[in-house]
């Protein structure tokens, strides 16, 4: 059973931020396939969480003894569910995830920051890695296998004979148009049941009825040499007037926090690459306006959601790669240059971890959401505040050619000296003279 579950901390029990993920995995029996810190107050830290039910997966020790020189990677994560102004709505993160990549070798992203239906934009350089294997890759326990290509099997909840039309017509365009190796199916012979559901933050999350039905389709699928898995599935429970809302750019996009939970249950329990799909988008909403809000056109403008996930799986990163597979580059922790994110959304597990190893995360302003998690809130030590990600991907290219930062901005700090009167005193004082003399230094 997926169960969402709210979690509270009172900040005098745990040690923000450097406790909370144990804390978590604690309360959870290490059972916990998503979670994020929803709200954040003086006196209680709010954990928005959700459970499996089943024993989650074990990814041993780490991969942090490992390294691969000469490739520089960042993470560039926008959540999904909380109303983010750019990428919270269909692929509107694509000019900015662009920017960003060019600013490293490798730019690692999840799915939802650049699917948009029909249309989806990836370069080369661009890692469409789905949000668990995200979380892996902060916490240091995979490296990222770049793939040649992968073989990609598709999941279709049973649907009307026209829908199952609609949705091979589009695997079957995916095929001809962009050579994607689409190499099996599997049409289940009942309902997944993927469903919405509203946290208490105001965020939308998800559940999904029939975990066995999905299990057995992606065993099936596995067995017969498939190596990334796309699921396409009708969301039930869309609340139809908030759904509007978001068509409107005002509302969070109901839809994201459901695929979250069904990509994350399929790496965890098979350790592949997988994505899921609305397999119709909405067509019957009182909208405001029958043109949407740019953001939300790519979404209006297909009827479905699946075109885009088959072409991100394409080249999706492997976390356990199978003998033979053929890979391009391989990366983990030890190339992670920084996090860049919302900066009112830094309660999740790329940024908390990328504090703890000292990598910086690079918070963005005008990426504003639902809610208010921010670095001075949850007291991360490593984050650079920038306005836009204009900004951002600035930040990203001097510190990939080594380039201080603080060499960038003004007034710059002037180094002088210590007077001899100064130096004499100090070693009087104690034998440790670096220990005196460097604070009269750093106040220079």
């Amino acid at each position: 059973m997926i169960e969402n579950r709210q979690f509270r901390f009172q900040r005098s029990q745990v040690k923000m931020p450097d406790e909370l993920p144990e804390a978590i995995e604690n309360l959870t029996n290490g059972r916990v396939l998503r979670w994020y810190v929803g709200q954040i107050g003086a006196d209680e830290v709010v954990v928005e969480a959700t459970v499996d039910s089943e024993e989650i997966t074990s990814f041993g020790h780490g991969v942090s003894e490992q390294h691969f020189p000469g490739k520089t990677a960042a993470v560039s994560i926008i959540p999904t569910g909380v109303g983010c102004s750019i990428g919270g709505y269909a692929g509107d993160a694509a000019p900015a995830t662009r920017l960003l990549a060019s600013a490293v070798d490798y730019l690692v992203t999840n799915p939802n920051a650049v699917n948009a239906s029909d249309f989806i934009q990836l370069d080369g350089n661009t890692l469409y890695t789905e949000g668990y294997c995200i979380d892996l890759f902060c916490r240091g326990l995979v490296n990222l296998h770049i793939p040649i290509r992968n073989r990609v099997g598709v999941i279709i909840e049973r649907a009307s004979d026209a829908r199952l039309d609609q949705v091979f017509n589009i695997i079957n365009a995916v095929r001809a148009v962009h050579g994607v190796d689409i190499v099996h199916y599997v049409v289940t012979d009942r309902l997944i049941g993927t469903r919405c559901q509203r946290n208490q933050a105001g965020a939308y999350v998800g559940t999904f009825d029939q975990p066995g039905v999905l299990t057995e389709a992606c065993r099936r699928l596995l067995a017969l040499g498939v190596d990334a898995v796309a699921v396409t599935t009708n969301v039930q429970d869309l609340p139809v007037d908030d759904y509007s809302l978001h068509f409107a750019g005002q509302a969070p996009n109901p839809v994201g926090g459901v695929e979250a939970i069904l990509s994350h249950f399929i790496v965890n329990h098979f350790r592949v690459p997988a994505a899921h799909a609305p397999m119709m988008n909405t067509r019957d909403l009182p909208l405001q306006e029958a043109v949407v809000d740019a953001r939300g056109a790519g979404e209006m403008a297909s009827l479905s959601g699946l075109a885009c996930v088959l072409l991100g799986l394409a080249r999706a990163p492997q976390i356990a790669p199978s003998p033979g597979r053929l890979t391009r580059d391989v990366v983990n922790v030890n190339n992670l240059l920084a996090v860049v994110a919302p900066a009112s959304c830094l309660g999740g597990i790329p940024t908390l971890f990328a504090d703890r190893l000292g990598v910086p995360t690079i918070a963005v302003r005008n990426n504003e959401s639902i809610l208010d998690v921010t670095a001075e809130r949850l007291g991360l030590r490593h984050v650079i505040e920038v306005a836009s990600y204009a900004e951002a991907a600035g930040i990203l290219l001097a510190l990939r050619v080594g380039i201080s930062l603080d060499a960038l901005a003004r007034p710059l700090a002037t180094l002088r000296p210590v007077p001899r009167t100064v130096r004499e005193e100090a070693a009087d004082a104690s034998p440790l003279l670096g220990e005196r003399v460097a604070p009269a230094l750093a106040g220079v």
